[in-house]
């Protein structure tokens, strides 16, 4: 581990603590929504305004990371989150009265605020402002790892990354929301919000400049275009990462679908509190790390490829299942077998993209590949609304619940059948050779 640097590790803790942060939000913002709103609609409807700037902001983002230094764009985009997190957690404090009656709220009755819509407002502008300094972040941070490890190095310490982000994520972060939303509804904001600020002090002390190599100040406003299609074209002509780009895009617009609605799922057919749902996001850790640990020896030992089309099959058995019971463990266990094989996806296509993008593209490639693979994400989270929605008058709200679990569940295995055909070991091998 000492080989990985002082400067990766900066980014470890930081990435530590602001995956804190996001293990709490995990839990306080689709509570907070529910105690604003029963309706499944208007709670996907806040997954969307956080994924759309995935949709809108991708390609400009990536041309952004290639301009700039990747290392303060990172920490300027966790201070910005900060101040919007701050603000959302003065808001709830302030109007804590309409909101504190939410409880469990399985079989209870429902009394929205009477401003609901501007609560809603409130919500909806929040989760945009914050969708678009992750994509920016976000993407400047992959762009980030292999200027600070070997590439030698890069899939131990992209799952060594992702197993204390996981931990912190979905481990730890979403039972202490739980916990800390019983003791008062703004507490887990000003605890995010914390997160974000010293995350951004850590990313701040990391030693040296992260421009891509050969970039100088930025360019006239009339290259924007010519850059963005340099990136565009690179990935559309490189027929890996094209493929791994649209299979990834609806593998991710079916986990939205499949929790769009997932609170209410939580609330009404499994009957858990706050507290309850946190432990129940815990799977994700569990599962997350297992891969993240698994994830390069699984890669060594059946293959690349392999590994990859078993995390489509095996994801559409997991989402259908979740749908079908009622009982909180099996939804727990299909979460981990879920997660586990979506970070061994992840480690595996991560450190492959930073492996054969040339570091110069490495930015806007990586743009391109996620406004398919992210972009994706609220056309499936309004999809998964509008399924409860419809099917709820004819089907009853149960069904409607977990309709869009099997239709996720069936599209997973239609990946699987594409996928065999295009994700082959000798098709991974190729591409880092040639990028050689």
């Amino acid at each position: 581990m000492r080989n990985l640097g002082s400067n990766y590790w900066k980014l470890w803790i930081a990435s530590l603590i602001s995956n804190l942060g996001d293990g709490i939000s995990l839990v306080a913002y689709p509570w907070l929504a529910s105690a604003i709103t029963r309706d499944p609609v208007h709670i996907a409807l806040i997954g969307v305004a956080t994924r759309l700037p995935w949709l809108i902001f991708s390609l400009p983002a990536g041309v952004i990371t290639d301009r700039v230094d990747r290392k303060r764009t990172i920490a300027a985009m966790d201070a910005l989150r900060f101040l919007v997190t701050l603000a959302v957690a003065f808001f709830v404090a302030s109007n804590v009265g309409q909101l504190s009656a939410i409880g469990g709220l399985g079989d209870g009755e429902f009394t929205p605020p009477s401003n609901q819509g501007f609560f809603l407002a409130v919500l909806y502008s929040s989760a945009l402002i914050f969708g678009f300094a992750e994509v920016l972040r976000d993407n400047a941070a992959q762009t980030l790892m292999p200027s600070l490890v070997d590439k030698e190095h890069l899939e131990k310490a992209n799952g060594t990354l992702w197993g204390a982000e996981m931990t912190a994520n979905s481990f730890i972060g979403p039972p202490v929301a739980g916990f800390l939303i019983a003791a008062a509804f703004a507490l887990p904001f000003f605890v995010d919000a914390g997160t974000f600020a010293v995350s951004a002090i850590l990313i701040f002390s990391i030693s040296g400049s992260f421009r891509a190599a050969g970039s100088t100040e930025p360019k006239a406003k009339a290259s924007w275009t010519a850059d963005l299609k340099e990136g565009v074209q690179w990935l559309w002509k490189h027929p890996l990462l094209r493929s791994l780009a649209i299979i990834l895009g609806i593998m991710n617009a079916m986990l939205m679908l499949s929790l769009a609605a997932f609170v209410l799922f939580v609330q009404e057919i499994l009957g858990l509190t706050a507290a309850e749902f946190g432990l129940l996001t815990t799977a994700g850790a569990v599962g997350g790390i297992t891969g993240s640990i698994l994830a390069s020896k699984a890669s060594e030992k059946i293959g690349g490829g392999n590994t990859l089309t078993l995390t489509l099959i095996g994801s559409g058995i997991t989402t259908a299942a979740t749908g079908a019971t009622s009982a909180a463990w099996v939804v727990w266990l299909m979460f981990a077998i879920g997660s586990f094989l979506g970070t061994m996806w992840n480690v595996i296509t991560v450190s492959l993209r930073q492996s054969v993008i040339p570091d110069h593209l490495l930015g806007r490639v990586n743009s391109v590949y996620r406004f398919f693979a992210w972009g994706m994400m609220p056309i499936g989270s309004i999809l998964g609304g509008l399924i409860v929605k419809l099917v709820e008058p004819s089907g009853g709200r149960d069904l409607a619940l977990r309709a869009p679990f099997y239709f996720a569940g069936i599209v997973f295995l239609a990946l699987w059948i594409f996928g065999r055909n295009h994700l082959s070991q000798e098709s991974l091998d190729k591409a880092r050779s040639a990028a050689e």
